[in-house]
């Protein structure tokens, strides 16, 4: 590891004009850094389409008419005319609709888990020691070409579809995982909020645009275009991936000299090297590791919980028909997505002009993400009646639990950059187990 006297030393060799186009590239947007975060919030943006893309289409592709009959009867509460046209705008559609039981449609909802819980440590390990550049890019090629074959595949039958997602599920964690890797050595420590929070922005704005397009195209095209649709846009994302990323900035054609320079000053001082050594029993002992841990256990929960009920919730607690649900479920996840970005921002001016230290910034973001997100979700069964209420809280929420991204979420990056893949995979497979 450097020390500040190598590091002074070092700049002081190099030339004044150099110097000066060096501090250049700490300001803006145009760098390739930058670009970097841009194609990994579409790598993002990609998979959680492919994530939440049948959690929505299964509403058209079981027996809507029966569905819907059982909701109406449970709520006592004849159906609207909006839904009406609905239901018969999907059964009219030459899209095949499947006799799956609650059960089954459970086990397909979830075998997306069975691949993710299996896969997270391996892959990260694979990625820091190998380059994630094609551990990610092959995550998310498989990920997407398998998109576009779960139509064949519920047509062949559920057993085959429950294959598929697992190993779809795997291949997702390919790409949450290893682009991590790519952060710690892209990312200086002083932008390192904002790179990664553009790049994780593309999760929320993923999951907003299927839910509030997802209905529409199930009405216009039929359900199979989903993954059609969602499936193609990742596979076009792989055109971008495999070119223009690299897994670090020393090996990459296009980058300047300035910015290569400034980057790999302001990660003199982190030990990155790579290696096969591993200190488990240090890692187990490590009590910040583990209050990371916690923290992104606890507000992965609730985004899962969020993201899986908020349609349901709005459709049945605030009778919405399957449409109109579709766009106020969106809406949470739009707010997010703009606040991940704003948040790692604010995160890097307190750093940069030195209000706050490091670690208070982290634990700060990290309680009010938390702590004030899920405070927010508790009066919710006593505002039911009101619509407008109700969207309010489920807003706010997202909001606040957008700012865990630049908490602990990346908080592995400042005490592991070395290992961050598997530290950070620690967290995620508890989540998973439990959920």
């Amino acid at each position: 590891m450097s020390t500040g006297a190598d590091l002074k030393a070092r700049e002081g060799d190099i030339p004044s004009d150099n110097m000066t186009q060096e501090q250049s590239f700490k300001k803006g947007f145009c760098s390739l850094r930058h670009g970097l975060a841009f194609i990994l919030h579409l790598c993002n943006f990609s998979i959680y389409t492919q994530q939440m893309n049948l959690s929505f289409a299964i509403t058209a592709m079981v027996n809507t008419t029966v569905a819907s009959s059982q909701l109406n009867a449970s709520t006592e509460r004849p159906p609207t005319n909006s839904q009406d046209v609905w239901n018969e705008t999907l059964q009219e559609s030459k899209a095949p609709v499947y006799d799956w039981t609650p059960e089954i449609q459970g086990i397909l909802l979830s075998s997306l888990s069975y691949g993710s819980f299996i896969a997270p440590i391996p892959t990260g390990y694979v990625a820091g020691v190998f380059g994630a550049k094609y551990v990610v890019g092959l995550g998310l090629l498989i990920s997407s070409v398998l998109t576009l074959f779960i139509p064949l595949a519920a047509d062949a039958g559920v057993a085959l579809l429950i294959v598929l997602r697992v190993i779809q599920g795997m291949a997702q964690v390919m790409v949450l995982t290893g682009q991590y890797s790519l952060w710690a050595k892209w990312a200086p420590p002083q932008e390192r909020s904002q790179l990664i929070t553009i790049a994780a922005s593309g999760s929320m704005l993923g999951t907003f645009l299927v839910l509030i397009a997802g209905g529409l195209i199930c009405q216009a095209l039929g359900w199979p275009y989903i993954f059609y649709i969602f499936g193609g846009i990742g596979c076009a994302c792989c055109l971008l991936w495999f070119p223009l990323v690299y897994d670090d900035p020393q090996n990459h054609p296009f980058i300047s000299t300035g910015e290569r320079r400034y980057i790999t000053c302001s990660l003199a001082q982190e030990d990155c090297s790579l290696g096969w050594s591993l200190p488990i029993k240090a890692m187990v002992k490590s009590l910040p590791l583990w209050a990371i841990v916690v923290s992104y256990f606890c507000e992965y929960w609730l985004l899962s919980t969020v993201m899986a009920y908020t349609p349901t919730y709005i459709s049945s607690v605030l009778q919405a028909n399957l449409r109109d649900s579709g766009i106020l479920s969106a809406l949470p996840f739009m707010f997010g997505c703009v606040c991940i970005i704003l948040g790692g921002l604010l995160a890097d001016f307190l750093l940069s002009r030195k209000i706050l230290r490091l670690v208070t910034i982290r634990k700060l973001f990290t309680a009010v993400g938390v702590l004030a997100s899920s405070g927010i979700l508790l009066p919710l069964p006593w505002v039911r009646s009101s619509r407008s209420t109700t969207m309010a809280f489920l807003v706010l929420s997202s909001v606040f639990a957008s700012l865990c991204d630049s908490g602990a979420l990346i908080n592995f990056l400042d005490i592991a950059p070395r290992i961050q893949s598997l530290a950070g995979e620690m967290s995620s497979s508890l989540q998973l187990l439990l959920m």
